[in-house]
């Protein structure tokens, strides 16, 4: 058994590019629904035709016009899906949607035990774009709140006061790994005793020139004229060519399994391992030799007690560029042995594209959401789309194209980084 109090998940929220909600989201993912669409505008310098917008999502439902004025667009796609996550869980409302309101002392003190992390990659540096071009379109000058949206922990306090949340506020901004990571730190927080809960998760949304542009000059986004423009994205795929850039907001509340049973949570799931390390190789490629990655996976095997033939499922990074998938593939093999020949998994960039620093939180709210079929059907698997031309470096069960039914229930959810940061979680569904 794990060394440490159990942690389990009690709630999951999703505003994503598919599925606003988690029913809608887990149907999605059942269905290998897309949530790419036609690049929006034209600009003589990019060249990938999509992208995963989340069109659906209304920041109305969680903010007035006039904040919505004053934030980044991931503030109130994070409202929605912590809002949503703390709802499934049962925990009350600390916050109305006009501000905090009076609390009873029982309320103030388990406001102080329920921590908030956001994970991160590129804050609010939408709205910061948007300041120097109001400056050159119209030279008047910026927004007050442009220094607090650009400082990303700020952001985190955001969400804390508008969930009036006392625990610690904290923002994880590792790249691609950042709500990975943020969830790790909410299991290293809930290990102390010294929180009942933390709501964690991820949020990016950025898809300006600005961003594509310079991705798209680092080699890491697809440019292909693909037809139609929502098959670009295609993990493992022998034609694919970099990975399309996405939105979108997950979250989860964890609490510790005593402080769970003593409010009637009912468990989703328990998070048993976290593992993460560093390649010390290159700023965006990871290391041809993946034992780095390999050694993070081995860390979370060991903090859960686990042997590489006790997972059913992976979660695979897969964001469809040429190098990350190949190594991805010699991780897992290398890290589970023979084991990983039989093991299926899925990358569901595929259908969301890449959300940056929300993509580890997109992926455990994803695994939790199909392995418990919160779509309201039996358990499943979601599928790899796009997969059509299986590339022979890239030889394991990726579940191409369509979903399948499933026993799983312990699973490992994979994250590879700029910076050369390697993050693994494992959990087991209940």
């Amino acid at each position: 058994m794990p060394p440490f109090p159990s942690i389990v998940v009690t709630g999951l929220g999703a505003v994503a590019p598919n599925g606003i909600g988690i029913p809608a989201f887990a149907a999605a993912l059942r269905q290998g629904k897309t949530g790419l669409r036609p690049l929006p505008f034209q600009h003589p310098h990019v060249q990938t035709v999509a992208v995963a917008a989340c069109d659906d999502f209304d920041p109305g439902v969680v903010m007035s016009p006039a904040d919505q004025k004053r934030l980044p667009r991931l503030v109130p796609m994070a409202l929605m899906a912590a809002r949503e996550a703390m709802s499934m869980a049962g925990l009350p409302e600390f916050a109305t949607l006009d501000g905090p309101r009076q609390l009873t002392r029982d309320e103030l003190e388990q406001s102080q035990r329920i921590g908030l992390i956001l994970g991160t990659g590129g804050g609010g540096i939408d709205f910061t774009i948007a300041q120097f071009r109001n400056h050159h379109d119209t030279g008047k000058g910026p927004s007050l709140w442009t220094i607090t949206n650009a400082t990303h922990g700020n952001l985190a306090g955001e969400l804390s006061i508008r969930l009036g949340l006392r625990g610690p506020s904290h923002c994880v901004s590792t790249g691609c790994a950042s709500s990975s990571d943020a969830i790790g730190t909410a299991m290293l927080h809930l290990q102390t005793g010294r929180l009942d809960a933390v709501v964690v998760g991820g949020a990016d949304a950025h898809l300006l020139v600005e961003t594509l542009w310079p991705m798209q000059l680092l080699g890491v986004i697809s440019t292909g004229r693909w037809h139609p423009p929502e098959s670009a994205s295609r993990p493992f795929d022998r034609d694919r060519d970099g990975f399309v850039l996405g939105e979108g907001a997950w979250f989860v509340v964890m609490e510790r399994g005593d402080a769970a049973r003593a409010h009637g949570a009912k468990p989703l799931a328990t998070m048993l391992g976290y593992g993460a390390t560093c390649d010390a190789y290159h700023r965006v490629r990871p290391d041809p030799n993946p034992e780095e990655a390999v050694r993070a996976i081995h860390l979370a095997l060991e903090q859960a007690d686990l042997s590489p033939n006790d997972i059913d499922y992976v979660q695979y990074h897969g964001t469809s560029t040429k190098l990350n998938d190949q190594v991805e593939t010699q991780t897992i093999k290398q890290a589970l042995g023979a084991h990983a020949a039989s093991l299926p998994g899925s990358s569901i960039k595929s259908m969301l594209g890449h959300p940056q620093g929300a993509c580890g939180a997109a992926s455990v709210v994803a695994t939790i959401a199909a392995l418990r079929g919160l779509d309201g059907g039996d358990p499943f698997l979601p599928p790899t789309i796009n997969l059509d031309n299986p590339d022979p470096a890239c030889d394991l069960d990726y579940v191409a194209n369509t979903s399948r039914p499933t026993n799983a229930k312990t699973a490992l959810v994979n994250c590879l980084a700029f910076g050369a940061k390697n993050t693994a979680l494992i959990l087991r569904v209940e």
